[in-house]
C-alpha cells in the first residue's frame, strides 16, 4: 500500500460510491454496505444505479460516473453485479474507477467448486421461488403497518413478536425490515410517560411477554433524531430524552424483558439479535 493511499487528507475528503446493475441493484447495495462499513473513517456518497441492461445505458452510466471523477478528483468506487458479458465488457472499458465485480469474485470460484454453471439470469435473487414463503412475506408486511406504534390492540397475540421502546428508538424500521425480510409479524409499542408513573406495561402486553423484545438508545442520539421531527420542543431536549430512556430500561428491567441498545447497530444487526434471542430463526425453517 502506498503512502499516498494511506494519506488522511484524503481518506477525510467525501468518495463517490456507485451500485450499478442489470438488476434492482439492492443486492449489491446490501453487500457494499457491509464491506463498506469496515471502513469506519470512510467518507463516502453512496448512489445506486439499478436496470443498466442495455449497451447505451451501460455506456452512458459510465460517461455519468467519469463526469463525477472529474470535478471531484477522486477515483470513485464502483460496485457491479452486471449479469450479462458483454454489457460488463462496455461499462468496464468506458468508466473510470476502482471496480469491484460482486458476481464474479463470488460465482466463478463457485461454478469450479461445485462443477457446474451459474444461471446467469438478471433478477434471479428476487425471483419468487416459493408462494407461500412469499405470501407470507406479504401477509407479514399488512399486520405489521397495522400493528405500528400501537395503533390497535385487536390481533397482538398473532405477532411473532412485539418491540417496546421510547418513540423514535427504532422499532418501525426494524419492524418493517422483519416482515419484509423474513416473513414475521412483528407488532411494536411505545412506552410512553403514563407507563413510568404507573410503573408497569401497558395493559394489553402484560399477558404477551414471552413476545416483547425492547430497543433502547442514548439519549444522545435520541435526542438529535426527535429535534429532526419537533425543533426545540421539550419532547426532543436531552433531558426528557434522559428521563425517558433511564425509565424504560428500569421498566424492561423489571419485567424481565429482553432488550438492546441500537444506537451503534444497524437495521440487519438489530434483526439478527431479536430473531435469534426469541427462537424466530428457528421458526422461520420450520
Amino acid at each position: 500500500m502506498t503512502d499516498q493511499e494511506l494519506d488522511p487528507q484524503k481518506a477525510e475528503k467525501t468518495r463517490q460510491v456507485f451500485i450499478v446493475s442489470d438488476g434492482t441493484a439492492i443486492t449489491a447495495e446490501t453487500l457494499a454496505h457491509s464491506i463498506l462499513t469496515q471502513f469506519p473513517d470512510l467518507h463516502y456518497h453512496q448512489t445506486r444505479i439499478p436496470f443498466v441492461d442495455t449497451m447505451e445505458k451501460a455506456i452512458d452510466t459510465a460517461r455519468r460516473i467519469n463526469a463525477v471523477e472529474k470535478e471531484d478528483g477522486l477515483r470513485p468506487i464502483i460496485f457491479t453485479t452486471f449479469v450479462e458479458p458483454e454489457i460488463m465488457r462496455s461499462f468496464n472499458e468506458m468508466v473510470s474507477g476502482h471496480i469491484i465485480d460482486l458476481f464474479r469474485k463470488f460465482v466463478g470460484p463457485l461454478e469450479t467448486e461445485l462443477g457446474m454453471k451459474s444461471a446467469h439470469s438478471i433478477g434471479q435473487t428476487h425471483r419468487i421461488r416459493d408462494d407461500e414463503k412469499y405470501q407470507r412475506r406479504i401477509a407479514a408486511i399488512d399486520y405489521t403497518l397495522q400493528h405500528d406504534d400501537g395503533q390497535t390492540n385487536r390481533g397482538l397475540d398473532d405477532a411473532d413478536v412485539i418491540l417496546v421502546g421510547v418513540s423514535r428508538s427504532g422499532k418501525t424500521p426494524t419492524s418493517l425490515f422483519l416482515a419484509m425480510q423474513f416473513g414475521i409479524k412483528v407488532a411494536n409499542y411505545p412506552l410512553i410517560p403514563e407507563d413510568f408513573d404507573r410503573g408497569s406495561l401497558p395493559e394489553a402486553l402484560l399477558p404477551l411477554r414471552n413476545k416483547l423484545f425492547g430497543l433502547s438508545i442514548a439519549p444522545e442520539r435520541l435526542s438529535e433524531i426527535r429535534n429532526e421531527r419537533r425543533p426545540g420542543s421539550r419532547y426532543a431536549s436531552i433531558e426528557n430524552c434522559r428521563m425517558e430512556i433511564r425509565d424504560a430500561e428500569e421498566l424492561m428491567h423489571r419485567e424481565g424483558i429482553r432488550w438492546l441498545n441500537s444506537t451503534t447497530k444497524s437495521i440487519e444487526e438489530i434483526s439478527a439479535t431479536i430473531m435469534s434471542e426469541l427462537g424466530l430463526d428457528r421458526q422461520r425453517k420450520a
